[in-house]
């Protein structure tokens, strides 16, 4: 998997970014969703497949991104398919900021220090390369408008974007009520995209008791324990606040 595609968090972050204040909307859930788009991502290279409710690794070879091939790695080492809940759910210290770090050395945004109340150092990220930003919406802009079913990778992003609440961010007010249904209803065209956005809100909902079923997935599944809210990673020092 060469580099000269941009994955789907990095789309997401993209996506999330507000341009006006360099600061990320919906930023709890949407570290849920930068997990959740690493999944998609893998499989979209081939690396994972859904196995009913859960994620398999079928072929463990790396794709060439160190931060995929870090997630990767995990999932091989756990041996037999995770529930996509409890991986999404499970802690991912430090993941928004490495993609934020990431798209800063790529030239696609630039930190800008700052101070909160006075006092506290924050680093909000602005978005230079706003062609970029403006392509991935314009991907989201044409599924939506047209009604035609769009690529997997498109679909993916549309069913996290509306599972991380990017909805309202994207589409605010009562005249993007109906682009936001839109936005929802792009979830079915992408399996895997649908069974991690519904992960990501299963966890935020606190729900991971039931298994879910869908087209093809498979039968006994295991009861679990509702998934709990992960902390905000913190990045650096106590004393730096990156803005959300």
């Amino acid at each position: 998997m060469g580099r000269s595609r941009r994955t789907l968090p990095e789309e997401l972050l993209l996506l999330a970014l507000d341009p006006a204040t360099g600061t990320t909307a919906q930023p709890q859930s949407l570290d849920l969703g930068l997990a959740g788009a690493q999944l998609v991502e893998l499989a979209l290279a081939g690396r994972i497949a859904p196995d009913g409710d859960r994620i398999a690794v079928v072929m463990p070879r790396p794709t060439g991104d160190p931060t995929l091939d870090s997630a990767l790695e995990l999932l091989r080492r756990r041996g037999s398919p995770v529930r996509a809940v409890h991986w999404i759910g499970g802690p991912r210290l430090g993941l928004r900021q490495t993609y934020l770090s990431h798209l800063e050395r790529c030239g696609m945004v630039h930190a800008v220090e700052g101070q909160m109340c006075g006092v506290l150092p924050t680093t909000r990220y602005q978005a230079t390369e706003t062609a970029i930003s403006r392509e991935i919406r314009a991907r989201l802009d044409s599924a939506i408008r047209t009604g035609v079913p769009p690529d997997p990778r498109t679909a993916a992003l549309a069913a996290l974007a509306h599972a991380v609440g990017l909805g309202k961010h994207l589409y605010p007010g009562n005249e993007g009520r109906s682009s936001r249904s839109r936005l929802r209803d792009l979830i079915r065209h992408d399996p895997m995209g649908g069974l991690v956005a519904h992960a990501v809100m299963d966890v935020q909902n606190g729900v991971g008791a039931q298994p879910r079923r869908g087209p093809g997935a498979g039968g006994g599944g295991r009861p679990a324990t509702a998934v709990p809210m992960q902390p905000q990673a913190r990045s650096g020092s106590m004393a730096r606040v990156v803005a959300h």
